[in-house]
């Protein structure tokens, strides 16, 4: 009776004390009042010519997760050959962990089996002209250099390359006879309040007259009044891609975003827009919208953390009581306290953790390749509160992952597997998009009560580690698209990503069936990004990068190589000790 009383009195000496730091937590991070929400603009629209424009993986001792990236830039860069990266296709599968532990002997063997085809005479053909385009660009002849990327790369699907986008129009003077009927009958619905006579012909129009710019933004109107906010966030999504330099609809699709309380995206749809036309006159007024919109997601995020606090720490003294450990309250309370730092903080966290436990290639060029390139999208991404860090793992499959805050690890099998550093640029393009959006933190976020509760449960951590880090088809989706755009604001070829997939769906011998997969399928996303780099005209017979990236290629499998052998001399230590036993 005694112990079980002392018992009660320690898990109620502990409740008081968890519940009196939760308070000081709430006190000492005060809630930021939301900015208040700017009212959409519903000007005439105005035509202004501008120029083009992962999931977090926490590692746990030697087990590495991956995940899969951004757009925009002040300045379109033309690479130079000492900064040309190259893209890891596995990379774009974030649920799919890497094991990273010692190899068995089976487990060699069947590595050694598999050797990779020499490439055929036409790809040796074909890497040869692209090299030879890259340095005509190089040298500024880009007419010539256009020429030889066109002979080297297929054209895509018809059923890509016939979806070109017409120029955007903004005056109803300018529709056909029929878009003007269509406008008309739309205006006169409006005027009447009769649903169908708005509904039908605003529809019909958006569809067969794309290119008008007021229709989408009056359709995308009316659905929100008739309380359709996800279908006229659609509207105005798909018309952003085809036009994303017209400023009357990146405002109303920003404006429309923040009612739906999506205020990251409504941040980074302004800040692109500023970044890609720095000189339009309304580059300002979009920069002080990504501002308030940052700020208002930023308030959320500490509001939503704040209200985790209680539960954590209950969370916490559930675990005493189940097991005895103080170290499950104070974990709760020091992972609570770090998601209130903010995203920052979390990825110089877990990455000082990472660190610790990776091994990372130390090789300079080879960090100079990789760094160089990351910072080259970086720069474009239209987010400048964070530190970028590049890092490289001595492993050989395709991949890479991004942790909150702008730490990005690349596998050193990404570089060995990838054909170009615009492929590479891809990846970590990708990657770079997830921490840009900040898809990680989101997910961190709402994994943090899970993650706290699971570790009382056999193999809990994991469970709550996979909650964490499983990208919807959504993100990974904005992933690709700000990726892509990206690598095009760097000066980089339009289809690096696109060709990373093509290169990943080659290489991944084993996939689990698309409907199990919360990431699009290879064959799925190539598709979507042949058509976003068609729609949007972007340039896919520019720089390739692939002299430089061959190179550096030679440096990452001369340090897998030396990686396997030092592991096997470990293993057959290690077998020799055992034996000696």
């Amino acid at each position: 009776m005694k112990r079980r009383w002392k018992s009660l009195l320690l898990s109620a000496s502990w409740v008081l004390l968890s519940f009196g730091t939760s308070i000081v937590i709430i006190l000492t991070h005060p809630l930021v009042s939301p900015a208040k929400e700017p009212a959409a603009s519903t000007t005439e629209t105005t035509k202004t010519p501008t120029p083009n424009q992962s999931p977090v993986v926490v590692p746990t001792g030697t087990e590495t997760n991956k995940p899969v990236v951004v757009p925009t830039t002040t300045e379109t860069k033309q690479p130079t050959e000492s900064t040309q990266p190259t893209p890891s296709p596995e990379a774009t599968d974030p649920k799919k962990p890497t094991d990273s532990k010692e190899p068995t002997p089976s487990e060699d063997k069947k590595s050694e089996s598999v050797i990779e085809p020499a490439p055929t005479p036409e790809e040796i053909a074909r890497q040869q002209k692209l090299m030879e385009a890259d340095k005509l660009y190089q040298s500024g002849q880009i007419a010539s250099a256009e020429k030889l990327y066109r002979e080297a790369k297929e054209p895509f699907a018809k059923s890509s390359e016939a979806q070109q986008r017409k120029e955007a129009i903004v005056d109803p003077a300018q529709l056909s006879p029929g878009g003007k009927v269509y406008w008309r009958e739309a205006e006169a619905g409006i005027a009447s309040q009769l649903y169908t006579r708005t509904m039908v012909p605003l529809e019909l129009l958006v569809q067969q007259y794309p290119e008008f710019i007021p229709g989408h933004i009056k359709y995308a109107e009316v659905l929100k009044k008739d309380n359709q906010q996800k279908k006229a966030l659609d509207v105005l999504e798909r018309a952003a891609t085809l036009y994303p330099n017209q400023p009357d609809l990146i405002r109303a699709r920003v404006a429309a975003l923040a009612e739906a309380k999506k205020w990251m995206e409504a941040s980074l749809a302004a800040r692109q827009f500023a970044l890609l036309n720095p000189n339009s006159p309304q580059a300002p007024e979009f920069a002080e919208l990504a501002e308030t919109h940052l700020k208002r997601y930023k308030s959320h995020i500490r509001a939503k953390v704040r209200g985790n606090t209680i539960a954590n720490i209950v969370t916490g003294v559930l675990g005493y009581a189940v097991t005895g450990s103080l170290l499950g309250p104070f974990t709760a309370l020091d992972s609570t306290i770090m998601l209130m730092r903010g995203e920052k903080a979390v990825g110089e966290s877990v990455a000082k953790q990472a660190r610790k436990q990776l091994d990372l290639v130390k090789d300079v060029s080879v960090l100079k390749y990789v760094d160089d390139i990351g910072q080259k999208l970086a720069k474009v991404s239209g987010r400048n509160d964070f530190k970028y860090e590049f890092f490289v793992i001595p492993e050989e499959s395709l991949n890479a992952f991004a942790l909150p805050g702008g730490k990005v690890f690349v596998h050193a099998g990404a570089i060995a597997k990838t054909k170009s550093e615009a492929e590479l640029a891809g990846l970590i393009g990708h990657e770079l998009s997830h921490v840009v959006l900040s898809h990680g933190f989101q997910l961190v976020t709402q994994g943090n009560l899970i993650g706290n509760l699971t570790q009382y449960i056999p193999y809990g951590g994991t469970i709550g580690q996979l909650f964490a880090m499983s990208y919807s088809r959504d993100m990974e989706r904005q992933a690709d698209t700000l990726g892509t755009r990206l690598i095009v604001a760097s000066g980089y070829a339009a289809d690096g990503l696109r060709n990373l997939m093509v290169t990943l769906d080659k290489e991944q011998k084993y996939r689990p069936p698309q409907w199990l997969s919360s990431h699009p399928g290879g064959n799925e996303r190539v598709r979507y990004l042949e058509n976003l780099i068609t729609q949007n005209q972007y340039n896919r017979y520019t720089y390739e990068g692939v002299a430089h990236h061959m190179d550096i290629q030679q440096k990452a499998k001369q340090i897998l190589k030396e990686q396997k052998e030092k592991k096997q001399r470990l293993r057959k230590k290690k077998d020799r000790v055992d034996e000696s036993k």
